[in-house]
């Protein structure tokens, strides 16, 4: 494994490599983790792939300064310099979990003759999140956003609110205040969602690419998640190249005892 910071534009993307195999496999972490997620998949695939996990906007060490706003083209430039491959030209497999599995439905939509195969863990992107979708992409929303991650005892009230008379399960509120108890991690939120919001997949579109190129796809949740349901990936159960796994785990499937068995699903 080494790491470097990959100069783009006026900022530094922190990325962490794997293995030396001759294929490549690009890894998006999830919501406030970061590249060195990945690194217990390094003995399981690291003879077959070189694995590149790029730290987000605002995640690990990443210095991102081209203001709130990532985009795909972004994105894959980055790839390209990190894999020194044209990057409309470079073909590839996608590793992503929760936040990043929406970054690689996007994919799945504007590149799909590029992808060689995909493995999504517990995939953000599979719903449309209302919070979401009103705090960064409407102008009004977002500078709701803004305030409430400032000033945001209202909000707190309106999710217990909705706790006890059973809109929210417990997981749910749980999740919201691990997240916004602490002034920093608001911020940060904001910041992350913000800076990530182009990427905002056609499920139709990704269905038919899918569909059309025969890319193996595999859905990955666990069965004791009670953020992103497996149900969720329901509308592409009937497309041969794609398979849903459900394993004895809750969200968090970025571990070492399940390590052999995501690794797996790149030799089927």
């Amino acid at each position: 494994m080494y790491q470097e910071l990959i100069p783009y534009k006026q900022s530094f993307v922190h990325t962490f490599f794997y293995g030396s195999g001759p294929e490549w496999l690009i890894c998006f972490h999830g919501f406030g983790e970061e590249g060195k997620s990945f690194e217990i998949l390094e003995s399981h695939l690291g003879k077959a792939y070189t694995i590149i996990a790029i730290d987000f906007p605002f995640h690990g060490e990443t210095v991102w300064n081209e203001g709130l706003l990532m985009t795909a083209d972004d994105l894959l430039n980055v790839i390209g310099i990190a894999t020194e491959t044209d990057p409309v030209k470079i073909k590839f497999s996608i590793l992503a979990y929760s936040l990043g599995g929406r970054i690689a439905l996007h994919l799945l939509q504007i590149i799909p003759s590029q992808i060689k195969g995909v493995v999504l863990l517990a995939p953000d992107g599979l719903k449309l999140n209302f919070w979401y979708w009103l705090g960064t992409q409407t102008y009004a929303g977002n500078k709701l956003f803004s305030y409430t991650m400032k000033h945001p005892d209202w909000f707190f009230l309106l999710v217990d609110i909705c706790g006890k008379i059973k809109l929210l399960n417990k997981s749910i509120i749980k999740f919201v205040h691990y997240y916004l108890d602490d002034k920093e991690v608001r911020l940060l939120l904001y910041k992350r969602w913000t800076t990530m919001r182009k990427f905002k997949p056609s499920l139709q579109t990704v269905r038919s690419n899918i569909a059309l190129y025969k890319t193996p796809v595999r859905f990955v949740f666990g069965n004791y998640d009670r953020i992103i349901l497996a149900k969720r990936s329901s509308q592409f159960e009937n497309i041969p190249s794609v398979n849903i796994i459900v394993l004895q785990a809750g969200h968090q499937l970025l571990k070492e005892k399940y390590a052999e068995d995501i690794a797996a699903l790149f030799s089927q």
